[in-house]
């Protein structure tokens, strides 16, 4: 198994010239920075999918979440999960983070941490505008000065695919109840 390693926005100043930082939550996770786009949904799906996205079917939606999310697995047991909102005026907003993939049962109780760098680097090379946007203090990002570290540790037990458990159970449920109709 594999940490995840990656970079995330610290110090950040606003088109207006102050600045700030970003803020780790109590949880110990980092605020969550979107991604602002002036581009159609349709094909921002349409290019996602070619980078190997695929629809999540089970999530938590968030009201202004526009259809399903997406995911992309990277290195076992990683993956990346993508959000779109709506910002109305035509604008996309893009918010993705790193979390233990949806295939092992350790997915619903790892850390997580959102990513921003690598969602720049794949909307610069579809040549797609954008911006940054911090939502708690309403504004666009004019420049990062520096970056936190971020290292997302395995999990300490191994990662449990839950789909072959379910087979599992089931055939060993199976089994007993057989067993169990064949003593009535």
């Amino acid at each position: 198994m594999v940490e995840f390693l990656t970079s995330y926005p610290r110090t950040i100043s606003f088109f207006d010239g102050l600045k700030g930082k970003v803020r780790i939550n109590n949880k110990g996770g980092l605020e969550q920075l979107s991604l602002v786009v002036k581009k159609n949904v349709d094909e921002l799906l349409k290019i996602f999918s070619k980078e190997g996205f695929t629809k999540v079917k089970f999530e938590h939606k968030v009201p202004t979440q526009i259809g399903n999310g997406l995911s992309l697995k990277l290195k076992k047991p990683w993956e990346m999960h993508v959000r779109l909102y709506d910002m109305k005026k035509g604008l996309v907003a893009i918010q993705a983070e790193v979390e233990v993939s949806r295939d092992y049962l350790q997915h619903l109780f790892c850390q997580r941490t959102p990513v921003l760098y690598e969602m720049e680097s794949l909307l610069q090379k579809h040549k797609i505008e954008y911006k940054i946007w911090n939502d708690r203090i309403n504004k666009y990002i004019h420049s990062v000065f520096d970056s936190y570290k971020v290292k997302l540790a395995t999990p300490n037990l191994p990662v449990f695919a839950w789909k072959p458990m379910i087979f599992v159970i089931a055939t060993v449920s199976s089994l007993y109840l057989w067993k169990y109709l064949i003593t009535i």
